[in-house]
C-alpha cells in the first residue's frame, strides 16, 4: 500500500495519516508521452539544420576559389591568368608570406588578393620584402587594417559601388582601358606623385604611388571586380588588368591562407584583445540594458496586496497534493520537519510555553516531559529527532506526534479520566 503522509502544518492533528488503498498513479513521463512532446521540436530543429547546410553548400560553392587563378568558377581569375600566359607572363601562386617574400624581384609583379587578412607580422615582412625592390605590388581591396603598412600615406575613406567607371586621369594604362568595372574602397593619399584614377565622386578608387627609386611602384585597387571570370570580357577590364599584372615578366599570386605559420603575431595577446571594440561597446551596453530590466521587473511600488482565490481548495486536497509532491522528491526530511513544525506550534500552548520558544528544545522538551511525567530525551528526540529513513518510519513518526499531542490535550486527559 502506498502511503501519503500529511504535511501541511495547519492540518488538523487528531487523526493518523490517511492511507491511500487506490491503486498509486504514476507521475513519470513514458517513453511515447515524452515522443510526443519533442517530436514537434525535434522535426524543427532537423529543418533548421538541414537548411543551414544547403545554405553553407550553397555558399561556399559560390566563393569556391575566389580569386584564385587555377580556378574556372565565375569568382576565379584563371582566365586572366591565362591571358597573361599568352603574353609571355609567368604566374606563380604563393599561400603563405614566405614563399611571396621569396619570390619578390625587380622583374616580379606581387598580387596580394587580400591584405586584411593579413596579420601585423605578414604585412610587415611583405612591406620589408617589396620596399625597395623596384618591383610593383598590388593590393586588391586594402582597407585601415593593412594600408598603414603595406601602403603608408594612403586612407580608405568610404565605400562605394561597384560600377563602371571612366579612367578621368592621364595615366597611359587607364586611357588605354576606358572604363572599367571599380569602386568598392575610396581613398586619399598624401603622396606628392601618384596616379588617381578611377573616380566615385570625387575620391578615386586605383592610386599607383611610385616607390623612392621611381622603378617600382604600388598600385592600390579599390575592388576586385575586374579579375573576376565572370567580368573580365566586360568593358575595359581586361586592358586593364593585363597592363597592371603584366608589366613584369613574373607574376606571384598571393592568397593568404590560415595554414601559414606567420598568421598570429606570436601570441601576446589575451582573448579580450582579439574582441574587436565594437563588440566590447554592444555587450557593455546589452549588460546595462539587463540590468535595468532586473530593476524594472523587480520593482516594489507599494504593500503587498491580498487577493482572493478564484476557487476554493479544501485544505484536505491541498494536504494531499503536498504529500504527493513530497514523496515523488523523496523529501522525507522536509515531510518531518512540517509535521514536527506543526506539532512543537500546538503543543507549546498546550505546555504554558510562549509562541516565542516553541521551538527551543531547553524549553519545549522539559514542560512537555513534565506534563506527561516522561523523559525529556525521548519527548527531545520526537520533536527535534534526525529525518526518517523511509516512508514506514516517516509514518510511525506521524502516529507518534499524533499520540503525544492526544496525550497532553486537556479534552483527551478528561475523555481517559471518565469511569
Amino acid at each position: 500500500m502506498t502511503t501519503a503522509p500529511p504535511t501541511a502544518p495547519s492540518a488538523a492533528p487528531s487523526a493518523a495519516p490517511p492511507v491511500d488503498t487506490a491503486p498509486s498513479t504514476s507521475v513519470s513521463p513514458t517513453a511515447s508521452l515524452l515522443w510526443s512532446r519533442a517530436r514537434g521540436l525535434l522535426a524543427a530543429l532537423t529543418v533548421l539544420a538541414l537548411a543551414g547546410l544547403i545554405i553553407a553548400a550553397v555558399r561556399s560553392g559560390e566563393q569556391h576559389g575566389r580569386l584564385d587563378p587555377r580556378s574556372a568558377d565565375r569568382n576565379g581569375s584563371r582566365a586572366t591568368a591565362e591571358l597573361l600566359a599568352d603574353r609571355g607572363v609567368g604566374t606563380t601562386v604563393a599561400t603563405t608570406v614566405d614563399e611571396a617574400v621569396a619570390a619578390v624581384g625587380p622583374d616580379t609583379t606581387l598580387l596580394v588578393t587580400n591584405p586584411d587578412l593579413l596579420s601585423v607580422r605578414q604585412q610587415s615582412a611583405l612591406r620589408a620584402a617589396t620596399s625597395g625592390s623596384e618591383g610593383r605590388t598590388v593590393l586588391l581591396a586594402p582597407g585601415p587594417a593593412s594600408l598603414d603598412t603595406l601602403a603608408p600615406g594612403v586612407r580608405a575613406v568610404e565605400p562605394a559601388p561597384v560600377q563602371s567607371l571612366p579612367p578621368e586621369c592621364d595615366a597611359p594604362y587607364a586611357r588605354r582601358a576606358g572604363s572599367a568595372e571599380l569602386g568598392g574602397i575610396t581613398y586619399t593619399t598624401s603622396a606628392a606623385t601618384v596616379d588617381a584614377c578611377y573616380p566615385t565622386g570625387e575620391l578615386p578608387t586605383l592610386l599607383r604611388l611610385p616607390d623612392d627609386s621611381g622603378n617600382g611602384d604600388t598600385v592600390v585597387l579599390g575592388a576586385p571586380d575586374l579579375l573576376y571570370n565572370s567580368h573580365l570580357d566586360e568593358h575595359g577590364n581586361a586592358s586593364l588588368a593585363l597592363q597592371l599584372l603584366g608589366s613584369r615578366p613574373h607574376l606571384v599570386w598571393y592568397l593568404p591562407t590560415l595554414d601559414d605559420t606567420a598568421a598570429t603575431d606570436g601570441g601576446d595577446q589575451d582573448f579580450l584583445g582579439l574582441i574587436p571594440p565594437g563588440w566590447k561597446w554592444g555587450a557593455l551596453q546589452l549588460a546595462v540594458a539587463a540590468v535595468l530590466a532586473a530593476l524594472w521587473r523587480a520593482r516594489r511600488l507599494g504593500p503587498l496586496v491580498p487577493e482572493r482565490l478564484p476557487v476554493v481548495v479544501p485544505a484536505s486536497e491541498t494536504t494531499e497534493g503536498r504529500a504527493r509532491l513530497y514523496r515523488q522528491a523523496d523529501a522525507r526530511d522536509r515531510a518531518a520537519d512540517a509535521l514536527r513544525f506543526a506539532t512543537r506550534t500546538r503543543l507549546a500552548s498546550l505546555a504554558g510555553i510562549p509562541a516565542s520558544r516553541a521551538h527551543v528544545p531547553e524549553a519545549l522538551c522539559p514542560a512537555v516531559a513534565d506534563r506527561l511525567d516522561c523523559d525529556a530525551t525521548q519527548v527531545r528526540t520526537l520533536l527535534f529527532g534526525p529525518a526518517p529513513a523511509d516512508d514506514g518510519a516517516l509514518v510511525r513518526l506521524a502516529d507518534e506526534l499524533d499520540l503525544l499531542e492526544r496525550r497532553i490535550s486537556p479534552t483527551t486527559r478528561d475523555k481517559d479520566r471518565t469511569p
